[in-house]
């Protein structure tokens, strides 16, 4: 009788729906994301927000504090932003340091699987605690509260005025803000231009050369320019250009766009902290570089 009472209870417990909101968030997310279809929406940028400034630290004080008397409301939503603000420069540090490097979809990837794990989390802890005592968000006991305050009770006309007003306004300003992220002003125009060593990390580039011998980096542009722009890619050692294949010295990126790929050259001079240089020229300009970035190396003769 004991058990059948138990599991009885165990049944009738509700589920989380906070948590099942975030983790259906998540998902959605990685949809609006992943589907080329939803590239210019506004509301992948919406969702891309939400993602990093809200969701993986409200799962983390969910798993963090489980029972209703742990924090306020407001304390919990303040502590989930501030979490949130925490993990995500943690995540990219760490990434930085991997062979995916800081790009879209290891980020992507890492703030979901967080984020999820510990939905999964905040869900056990929970339910190791009284369905009383654990922590929960009263949608239903809201909603109900709101359809009595607006349709049971009895209201004067001005009060339905100022009602219909208000609901207006709450419309109007979310209208607002949906048309500001999807429509947002032109920032600073610029490109990135990079170089990676080994391990795709900043640092450990090839320096130790014998004549003849090749190296490889990997060179990473992004196009910020607002405007499709073609780039040329040109690799200098000693003032001397060295030779490089069609299809990375000419580069054609819209905006947004990135290119990474691997290069790979061998010095012809021999010398001692020779300069070897990366310089990327845009269509407006041919012969000043639009950016350049230089490594020194040694080249040896063959012994």
């Amino acid at each position: 009788m004991k058990n059948f009472t138990s599991d009885t209870m165990a049944e009738k417990r509700q589920l989380p729906l906070d948590l099942l909101l975030v983790a259906g968030l998540v998902l959605l997310t990685d949809i609006l994301v992943l589907v080329p279809l939803f590239s210019g929406s506004f509301l992948r940028t919406y969702m891309g927000i939400l993602l990093v400034l809200l969701l993986p630290g409200y799962a983390l004080t969910g798993a963090i504090f489980p029972a209703k008397n742990d924090l306020e409301g407001i304390e919990r939503a303040v502590i989930s932003f501030g979490l949130s603000i925490a993990v995500v420069p943690i995540m990219g540090l760490g990434l930085n340091y991997t062979s995916w490097g800081i790009r879209e979809i290891p980020i992507l990837t890492a703030l979901s699987v967080f984020t999820l794990l510990m939905c999964a989390t905040a869900y056990y802890r929970r339910s190791l605690l009284p369905e009383a005592e654990a922590f929960q968000v009263p949608f239903k006991a809201s909603f109900l509260s709101m359809k009595t305050e607006i349709l049971e009770k009895p209201e004067t006309k001005a009060d339905k005025v100022i009602a219909v007003l208000l609901v207006l306004s709450v419309l109007a300003s979310v209208g607002s803000l949906a048309y500001i992220i999807g429509n947002p002003k032109d920032g600073e125009h610029f490109t990135e231009f990079y170089i990676l060593g080994a391990n795709r990390t900043t640092g450990n580039y090839p320096t130790e050369f014998i004549k003849g011998e090749s190296g490889t980096v990997i060179v990473g542009i992004v196009n910020h320019e607002y405007r499709p722009v073609d780039y040329t890619l040109e690799v200098k050692l000693g003032n001397r250009s060295l030779p490089l294949p069609e299809n990375q010295k000419r580069i054609s990126l819209a905006h947004n766009m990135s290119w990474e790929e691997p290069v790979t050259f061998t010095p012809t001079i021999e010398g001692n902290d020779t300069k070897l240089e990366f310089l990327l020229f845009n269509e407006t300009e041919k012969k000043v570089p639009y950016r350049n970035l230089h490594i020194w190396i040694n080249v040896t003769k063959e012994a």
